[in-house]
C-alpha cells in the first residue's frame, strides 16, 4: 500500500501530527478552534479523530485564541507553536489582527480559516464577501499582507506542496511568522489518495547560518575601530538562544548592553554591563550610552522607532550602525553595515576574531544613578489619600516576585513603565508584546504563556481599557484550570494616550471616561465581572493592601487584584524624543507651541 484515502482535512491533521523539532517535540502542540460553517464538518471531524494525540482547545474569540497561540510560541523561543481554526466570515477576519501581531513580531502561528466553496456551486454562501470584479476574492484575502506564507486550498492534492511550505515558514528563523491556509469548506471534505510518505515523521532543524566572510571581516574592523560601541539587544537574541553568547561577548570585550522591549532579560538587570532599557521608554543610563556611541551594534532588533527615538537617539555624528540579524531586510535599515547570521553563531565568530579588543569603560554612576531613580518611583508611598501610580504598582509586584516569575503586558502606560522599571532576572522572565502594541493580548497571552511553561509564576498586568477590549479568555483560563495572577489597574480610561494627547497641545478628549460623552457615568465593577467568569477576585485600596494580597496568593486558579490608579503620572526620568506629528495649523495656542517644539526637534534629529 503506497497511499491512503483521506479527506483533505484528515490529511492536514495527520501531517501536522508528524512534524517535530530538534528536541523531539511536536512543532504544533495543539489547535485552538471555534467551529462554524466552513470548518465544523471537515476540520472539526478530523480534529475529533486526532483528539487524543493533538488536543483541541475552545476559546471565546478567534483573535484572542490566536493571541494565546502566539504567546505560547514566543515564550518557547519559536521552537513550538499552535494552530488556530475558524469558520469563514467574521470568525476568519477576527484573526487578522492576531496575524498582524505575529507578523510584526516574527512569531509563528498556523491560521486555518474556513473559506468559501471552491466549486462555487452554492455561491454566495452565508458570510461570503463578494468582489464585483474578482471572483477569486474572499474575506481571507485580508490575511495576505499579514501572513509570511498564504495559500488557498482549492484541491486536496495542493496540501502536498502547501504544508511543507507552511512548516518551512514556521521554522525558518529568517522568514518566521504567521502562515495562513485558507481552506475551502468543500475541499476539506473531499477524499484523495495521499501518498504514505507524506505522513512519515519529519524533524525540522533550525537553520543557524554563519556570516559571509567579507561581512564578518568588515564587522570585526568596525568594532576594533570603535572606542564607545554599544550593543542593542533585541528579541532575536532570545529566539536564537544567544543570551549566554551575548553575555560572554559583552564581558570579554567590555561592551555595554541596552535592551529593547523584546530583548529585555537577555542579561540580568544587575549585570554590570546591562545599562538598562533603551529608547522612548528607556533609561537615562542606556540612552546616555547610545547618544555617545560611535558604533551602534544591533543584535536581533528591528530598530523600531521606540528603540531609536525615531532615529534621534544616536547623536554622535561619526557613529556607524552594525546590524547582526538572520533576516537581511532588518540588517540593512538606515544604511547599516550588514552582518547576516544567526545571532549565536555570529557572536561566537565575532568574539573569536576580535581577540583581546575591549571598549572604553562607561561611568559606573550611570547605572547606579538610574537604579536610584527606579527605586524612588517604585517605592511604597507614604500614608495618604492619593491614588497610587502605575510605578508604585510595579514596585509592589516586584517585591512579591520570585526568580521564577514572568511578567506579561502588551499596551498602554504599564508597558512603558515595565520596560523602564521592571528588574528582569533570567531570560524569559519578561514577556512583552510591543511590536504591535495590541490591546487585548494580555489575558490571552498569559494563558498561552502558562501553557508553554506551566511551572512558572505568571503575573499579568492589564489596564481597565484593555481589559474591556478582550477579557473573555479569562473564562477559558478558569475552565482549563490555569494558575496565574492578573493585576487590573483602573485609571478610568486610556491614560497613556490621554497624556500623549496633552503633550501635543490637545485638550483632554475622548480618552478618559470623564472626558467622553456618556449619558450615564461608567461604574464597572471589575471584581464582580472577573469573579463571574470564575476567577478569585478582590479589590485592594492601596499599595499596602496590594502587597498583602500578593503575599497571600494561593497560586491556584486565576487570582485577580483590582486597584484604582492615577492616570496622569509617568516616570519623569529616562525617555527620549519620539516623533508624533503635531497639527501645523490650530486655533489652540498649546497646539501651536507643541508644533514649534516638534519642528525644532525634527531639525535637531536631521542633523545626525
Amino acid at each position: 500500500m503506497t497511499s491512503i484515502r483521506l479527506t483533505a482535512a484528515q490529511a492536514m491533521v495527520r501531517y501536522i501530527e508528524n512534524q517535530f523539532n530538534e528536541d523531539g517535540d511536536r512543532i504544533i502542540e495543539g489547535v485552538w478552534a471555534i467551529f462554524g460553517h466552513g470548518n465544523v464538518a471537515g476540520i472539526g471531524e478530523a480534529l475529533y479523530e486526532a483528539r487524543d494525540r493533538l488536543p483541541t482547545y475552545r476559546g471565546h474569540n478567534e483573535q484572542t485564541m490566536a493571541h494565546a497561540a502566539i504567546a505560547y510560541a514566543k515564550q518557547l523561543n519559536r521552537k513550538r507553536a499552535m494552530a488556530v481554526s475558524s469558520s469563514i466570515g467574521p470568525g476568519a477576519t477576527n484573526m487578522v489582527t492576531a496575524a498582524a501581531l505575529a507578523h510584526v513580531n516574527r512569531l509563528p502561528v498556523l491560521l486555518i480559516p474556513g473559506d468559501v466553496f471552491a466549486n462555487r456551486g452554492p455561491d454566495p454562501v452565508l458570510q461570503q464577501v463578494e468582489d464585483f470584479s474578482d471572483g477569486t476574492v474572499s474575506a481571507n484575502d485580508c490575511f495576505k499582507p499579514v501572513s509570511r506564507y498564504f495559500d488557498r486550498i482549492t484541491r486536496p492534492e495542493q496540501l502536498l506542496t502547501a504544508l511543507p511550505r507552511a512548516f518551512h515558514t514556521l521554522t525558518d528563523p529568517a522568514i518566521c511568522g504567521p502562515v495562513t491556509l485558507a481552506f475551502c469548506q468543500d475541499v476539506q471534505a473531499e477524499a484523495y489518495n495521499f501518498p504514505l510518505p507524506m505522513f512519515e515523521k519529519k524533524t525540522w532543524h533550525i537553520r543557524r547560518p554563519a556570516p559571509d566572510a567579507g561581512e564578518l571581516a568588515r564587522a570585526v574592523a568596525a568594532l576594533k575601530a570603535a572606542k564607545n560601541p554599544v550593543i542593542v539587544a533585541g528579541g532575536g537574541v532570545h529566539y536564537a538562544e544567544a543570551c549566554g553568547a551575548l553575555r560572554r561577548f559583552a564581558e570579554v570585550h567590555n561592551i555595554p548592553v541596552v535592551e529593547t522591549q523584546a530583548g529585555k532579560s537577555a542579561l540580568p538587570w544587575d549585570h554590570k554591563l546591562n545599562f538598562g532599557p533603551v529608547g522612548v521608554t528607556g533609561a537615562d543610563s542606556a540612552n546616555a550610552v547610545c547618544a555617545e556611541a560611535d558604533l551602534v551594534f544591533g543584535i536581533g532588533t528591528r530598530f523600531q522607532d521606540f528603540t531609536t527615538g525615531s532615529w534621534a537617539l544616536f547623536k554622535n555624528p561619526a557613529r556607524k550602525i552594525l546590524a547582526l540579524n538572520v533576516q537581511p531586510y532588518d540588517s540593512l535599515k538606515h544604511r547599516a553595515m550588514s552582518l547576516v547570521a544567526d545571532a549565536r553563531i555570529g557572536l561566537e565568530l565575532l568574539g573569536a576574531a576580535l581577540g583581546d579588543y575591549r571598549s572604553q569603560e562607561q561611568p559606573k554612576s550611570l547605572r547606579s544613578n538610574w537604579f536610584g531613580e527606579v527605586d524612588a518611583v517604585t517605592a511604597a508611598p507614604l500614608a495618604g489619600n492619593t491614588l497610587p501610580t502605575d510605578m508604585q504598582v510595579i514596585g509592589a509586584v516586584q517585591r512579591a516576585a520570585s526568580k521564577d516569575t514572568v511578567v506579561i503586558c502588551a499596551a498602554g502606560t504599564m508597558t512603558g513603565e515595565l520596560h523602564k522599571l521592571w528588574k528582569a532576572g533570567n531570560p524569559g522572565s519578561y514577556h512583552m508584546e510591543y511590536g504591535y502594541s495590541c490591546m487585548g493580548y494580555e489575558i490571552a497571552g498569559a494563558m498561552g504563556l502558562k501553557m508553554a511553561e506551566p511551572a512558572r509564576d505568571v503575573i499579568c498586568f492589564t489596564g481597565d481599557g484593555t481589559y474591556m477590549m478582550a477579557n473573555s479568555e479569562l473564562a477559558t483560563a478558569v475552565v482549563m484550570g490555569m494558575d496565574f495572577t492578573l493585576i487590573i489597574t483602573d485609571n478610568r480610561g486610556y491614560g497613556c494616550i490621554n497624556r500623549l494627547q496633552m503633550s501635543t497641545g490637545n485638550a483632554e478628549f475622548n480618552n478618559l471616561l470623564d472626558h467622553a460623552s456618556h449619558e450615564t457615568p461608567s461604574a464597572i465593577d471589575f471584581v464582580q465581572h472577573s469573579a463571574a467568569m470564575g476567577a478569585t477576585s478582590q479589590k485592594v485600596a492601596s499599595i499596602a493592601e496590594l502587597e498583602q494580597a500578593l503575599a497571600a496568593r494561593t497560586g491556584k486558579g486565576v487570582e485577580v487584584f483590582v486597584l484604582d490608579t492615577d492616570p496622569y503620572p509617568s516616570t519623569e526620568a529616562g525617555s527620549c524624543w519620539w516623533e508624533v506629528a503635531v497639527p501645523e495649523v490650530s486655533t489652540r495656542p498649546e497646539v501651536n507651541e507643541a508644533r514649534a517644539a516638534y519642528e525644532a526637534a525634527l531639525k535637531e534629529r536631521n542633523k545626525s
